[in-house]
């Protein structure tokens, strides 16, 4: 099996944990995972002052080719970047076009509402964005604290991190059950 390959978007602002441990996980199942910086290749201040330095500027990132999923993590400010990037937008069409997986964790779905993505599927986000998520009637919201409607997989928050990122690993590489070798976080997967 080819290896499966995955941007992570950074901004600034964004969830450092939300950030760190899916981009773990996923590089442990061996994805291919590059951190692709929002705002160019700089080191990036997180929400809680933790400094991450991304693999690649987004731009960068983009001539890699395809991705098997776009990940966007939350954090208030992150998640306004997001948002507001016509480059985000333009990728995230491009992915729901093609059929490509995009998970989004906390407030990272808002970006999606942002640039009209997924538009029907069922969604979960941090509880403080369900308004802005259901302001309109273009998501059904889930209480799930991990939800995937198709190629959408979305999760409520940072406490949910190791579930979230499993999920986007099984819905990659195993279809079925995860291996039971594979499991190196006692979690019950």
């Amino acid at each position: 099996m080819a290896s499966k390959r995955a941007p992570v978007i950074l901004a600034k602002g964004a969830e450092e944990m939300e950030t760190v441990i899916p981009v773990d996980i996923m590089r442990r199942a061996g994805i291919k995972v590059t951190i692709a910086g929002l705002a160019g290749k700089d080191p990036v201040q997180c929400s809680h002052d933790v400094v991450i330095c991304p693999d690649a500027s987004l731009e960068d990132a983009e001539k890699q080719g395809l991705y098997d999923v776009v990940f966007l993590p939350g954090g208030n400010l992150g998640a306004q970047y997001l948002s507001e990037s016509a480059a985000m937008k333009e990728i995230l069409k491009e992915q729901e076009k093609r059929k490509g997986l995009i998970a989004a964790i906390c407030t990272g779905p808002t970006a999606l509402l942002a640039h009209e993505i997924g538009f029907g599927s069922k969604v979960t986000t941090h509880p403080l964005a369900k308004d802005k998520m259901m302001n309109g009637s273009h998501y059904s919201y889930s209480e799930s604290l991990v939800e995937q409607d198709s190629l959408i997989l979305t999760s409520r928050s940072l406490g949910i991190n190791f579930e979230f990122a499993l999920a986007i690993v099984k819905t990659l590489k195993w279809p079925g059950p995860v291996p039971h070798a594979w499991n190196p976080f006692t979690l019950g997967h």
